[in-house]
């Protein structure tokens, strides 16, 4: 049997301490609470998985870091709204945007760093190795994702009413969702563009089966 090479646990040991403050602090008179618990709802599942599967199955270090980024956005959206995040009213002063564009940050990276845990699962789990089917895979399946966030969006409103509206967060865009969509789309492009070939060496590092697929792709260059 092929075993992970398990990395260095005091960085991602480092980024749960840092979530988990931020988190309890955001969870200090949020401005909604309901929202504010669908807001940190997948950083309340995902950092018990991933603490329960460090040693069986540990991330690439770029992973833990997009992670816990995507993580401390979600927070600070939780606690304000995202509507009402400060970011996003400094960022509308700045550029004269006409409505507070904190979402559109949350929705990029809704695509950015996921699309890297996809990609990550995908070339330890399945046969597909780095290259363009891969590529194109996981923007795709970012794409679903993100429309299934969408609908998790609209069912919470629908059932929660005014009460679920800043969950919602249109702001009155009628394009909100098409723009959460397109924004998670152009992150999950700009990871892959970006940081594949550090990926790929950690990838390396980490998994000698992930190591064998990209060490074959490359002497076939």
């Amino acid at each position: 049997m092929t075993r992970t090479t398990s990395p260095s646990h005091a960085v991602p040991a480092a980024l749960l301490a840092v979530v988990v403050v931020a988190l309890v602090a955001s969870g200090v008179r949020p401005y909604d609470r309901l929202t504010w618990f669908l807001e940190v709802l997948p950083v309340l599942v995902a950092a018990p998985l991933l603490v329960a599967t460090r040693r069986r199955f540990p991330l690439t270090p770029l992973l833990y870091w997009l992670i816990a980024i995507h993580s401390l956005v979600l927070i600070l959206g939780g606690h304000y709204t995202y509507a009402r995040v400060p970011l996003g009213f400094w960022m509308q002063e700045w550029f004269d945007f006409s409505r507070n564009h904190y979402d559109r940050i949350g929705h990029l990276m809704q695509g950015f760093g996921p699309a890297m845990v996809v990609r990550e699962l995908l070339v330890r789990t399945s046969p597909l190795a780095p290259g363009r089917w891969l590529f194109t895979i996981v923007v795709f399946t970012v794409l679903g994702v993100s429309a299934t966030y969408e609908f998790t969006e609209w069912w919470a409103a629908l059932a929660g009413g005014d009460a679920a509206g800043a969950f919602l967060g249109t702001q009155g865009d009628v394009w909100d969702t098409q723009w959460d969509m397109f924004l998670a789309g152009c992150g999950a492009i700009a990871a892959q563009l970006l940081l594949s070939r550090l990926h790929d060496r950690q990838l390396t590092a980490v998994d000698p089966i992930a190591a064998q697929k990209i060490r074959a792709r490359e002497s076939r260059s």
